[in-house]
């Protein structure tokens, strides 16, 4: 059997290779990646679903084929659906379902010879920018276990700085792959809208917001994963058309000068950490060393883009979700089903008219060809990816005033005073998240390139967006960057 210090020397690639050459066996990878999953799991709740008998049979079937063959993997518990296996999305109404078929992107995961070993923590709905929901309790930062893991896709990239997989599947729809790949020092690489296909369960969730990918230690591995799940399936609304070659060739390819344009500008105005400012510093040092052109430019985001035309979508689509909920049910539900800000945030939703949630969502379309005119000039944005080192745990949940007034909300229903209440939670979360929204709002691709580590051995990393469909572009310039600033061999020691 590999020992944990070989297994972790190698990314996915590197497994999958070692397995086509019968240096080491997919049975013996996978003994591997469960006896640390034993090690440190009790330690940072990344994996709140083994699947270590399916993931046996998967390879006792003897059919492993495709670029990943035998190197095991875990999928966050949300959105993606694989058959005969519970799901729960971070909420506990949801106790006793179990998924009747495979998600068309599992179908494509499997097909890529990934071994699934289990479903990693999410926050309910995945609404939160940590992973700290009641139900399966918070995940913590391998690197710094007092710290958040970031969110929504808390679990799979506490898996893999943990070193339990090289990679794994994080969705995104308002940062969730870029926010823990930021907080535990990964790669991680939002696609464009529609690159992966949510079917056939869902055609687009949160309004197309949401989009599926990974996180992964290196750029590589990324590259091959988009090359095997990139791809449409009938019926789906947002068809993109397939690149030219694939995305691991591209990182051979040189990105050429680009034109970069960076900004520190916090979207609420508030303060942004001085170790973020240092870390766009540092890229930018990086970037101009390069031969890139570099240049401080004005945020082409407003304040309104979060609090009027992210939120009221999102409020909306969370009421949807319950509404949901409730057929699964088969009652309506009620303030004790779900987490009292999940609840609180569906009232919201319920408050705004038909008319005001078509027009926040037309207005999107207001901020993408903004962000049009801004690549018009720029190859490239760079921003912080977060507007502050990774939290503590706790950091931003309610404080004891704000729990009982919602509380006390939810039990009478008074929507009204959830719009005079929720602003203060509004800019708790979008204080910390400033930037990473908008490429969800028009549907761009957008990464993050862990950049540096504080003196609490905290990873921070910075965000480049580009225009739809330049996933190659953004890929080729990760590759360029991780060979100048390498990440991948950095270990988070548990």
């Amino acid at each position: 059997m590999l020992s944990y210090e070989e297994y972790r020397q190698h990314d996915a690639t590197g497994l999958a290779a070692l397995v086509q050459k019968k240096e080491i066996s997919a049975s013996e990878l996978l003994e591997t990646a469960i006896q640390r999953a034993e090690a440190v799991n009790p330690k940072v709740n990344a994996i709140i679903h083994p699947l270590y008998d399916l993931a046996k049979a998967t390879i006792n079937d003897g059919n492993l084929a495709g670029p990943f063959a035998g190197v095991p993997f875990l999928v966050k518990d949300l959105g993606l659906e694989i058959k005969d296996t519970p799901i729960r999305t971070g909420c506990k109404a949801y106790t006793g379902y179990v998924s009747s078929v495979d998600s068309y992107a599992i179908q494509k995961i499997k097909a890529a010879g990934l071994v699934i070993m289990g479903k990693t923590n999410t926050p309910e709905f995945g609404l939160t920018p940590y992973t700290e929901p009641e139900l399966f309790g918070p995940s913590r930062n391998p690197w710094n276990l007092a710290h958040s893991s970031g969110g929504s896709s808390g679990g799979s990239a506490s898996a893999v700085a943990a070193g339990i997989v090289p990679m794994a599947t994080a969705s995104d729809g308002g940062g969730s792959i870029r926010i823990p790949a930021s907080c535990c020092g990964l790669f991680g690489l939002k696609p464009t809208r529609g690159r992966i296909s949510l079917g056939p369960n869902f055609g687009e969730m949160w309004s197309g917001g949401v989009v599926e990918g990974c996180v992964s230690r290196s750029v590589r591995d990324t590259a091959a994963y988009l090359d095997a799940m990139q791809g449409c399936m009938p019926g789906d609304p947002n068809q993109v058309s397939a690149p030219n070659g694939t995305y691991l060739a591209e990182l051979g390819q040189n990105p050429g000068q680009l034109r970069i344009g960076f900004s520190i500008e916090h979207t609420l105005g508030l303060p942004v950490d001085q170790v973020c400012k240092d870390a766009v510093a540092k890229m930018v040092k990086q970037l101009s060393d390069l031969g890139h052109n570099v240049e401080e430019v004005p945020l082409p985001y407003l304040k309104e883009d979060l609090l009027e035309r992210f939120l009221v979508v999102i409020a909306g689509e969370t009421n949807a979700e319950l509404q949901q909920l409730s057929k699964y049910l088969k009652r309506r539900v009620t303030a004790a089903d779900v987490e009292t800000n999940t609840y609180a945030l569906a009232l919201l939703g319920s408050t705004f008219k038909a008319g005001d949630f078509a027009r926040a969502k037309k207005e999107w379309n207001e901020i993408a060809q903004r962000a049009a005119r801004f690549h018009q000039q720029y190859d490239l944005l760079l921003t912080p990816t977060l507007a502050s080192q990774p939290i503590k745990i706790g950091a931003l949940q309610n404080s004891a005033a704000e729990q009982a007034l919602l509380k006390f909300i939810n039990a009478f229903n008074l929507g009204a005073l959830v719009k005079a209440s929720i602003g203060q939670l509004a800019d708790k979360a979008f204080g910390y998240i400033p930037w990473t929204p908008f490429a969800n709002m028009t549907g761009q691709p957008s990464m993050n390139i862990p950049t540096l580590w504080t003196d609490e051995n905290l990873p921070i990393g910075t965000m480049f967006t580009a225009t739809q469909g330049r996933e190659d572009l953004l890929l080729r310039l990760a590759a360029q960057l991780e060979e100048a600033m390498p990440w991948g061999e950095r270990i988070a020691e548990l």
